[in-house]
């Protein structure tokens, strides 16, 4: 779960630790509720979102941060006029790294939304149980976080097409 958060191996391995760290402390007040497993979630997305929040940081991305894959990949978007074939394995994986990227600038909050709904589909109820949020706020929270990301990426396209 910590690193649907993080890119960082470090990073995912601390915020892992920390999880399993407060469930040792908290064992006891585990009330067999739910699965053992939920409630470990729950625990590790509260401990990552804590962590995000905590860097308080958001950066832009930048177009001179782009890769020259991911540079290519965005001209390539841009100039295409007509559907031609699925992607192949390299373009999708670029297009999961430009993805993360814009990722990175957004929000804690819009992150977890995006990749536990959209990344992960898991269910409104099931990403409600593992944040604490209420059914409505994560609907609320993707639909906004999804609006969000798309004028993100449009802002990116709309700089890579722009006077430099």
């Amino acid at each position: 779960m910590a690193s649907k958060f993080f890119r960082q191996r470090a990073n995912v391995e601390e915020a892992a630790q920390e999880a399993f760290l407060r469930a040792y402390t908290q064992l006891a007040a585990y009330e067999g509720r739910g699965s053992f497993e939920g409630w470990l979630t729950k625990i590790t997305t509260n401990v990552c979102l804590n962590v995000l929040r905590s860097a308080r940081r958001r950066p832009e991305t930048l177009v001179g941060d782009l890769t020259d894959d991911e540079a290519s990949w965005i001209d390539n978007r841009l100039a295409a006029t007509t559907a031609g074939g699925p992607p192949d394995a390299e373009r999708g994986v670029i297009a999961a790294d430009l993805a993360e990227k814009v990722l990175g600038t957004m929000s804690p909050d819009d992150r977890i939304a995006l990749t536990l709904v959209d990344g992960d589909e898991l269910s409104v109820k099931e990403v409600a149980e593992a944040t604490g949020w209420s059914e409505a706020k994560v609907k609320t929270q993707t639909f906004r976080a999804r609006r969000r990301m798309r004028e993100a990426v449009e802002k990116l396209l709309g700089r890579r097409t722009g006077p430099a």
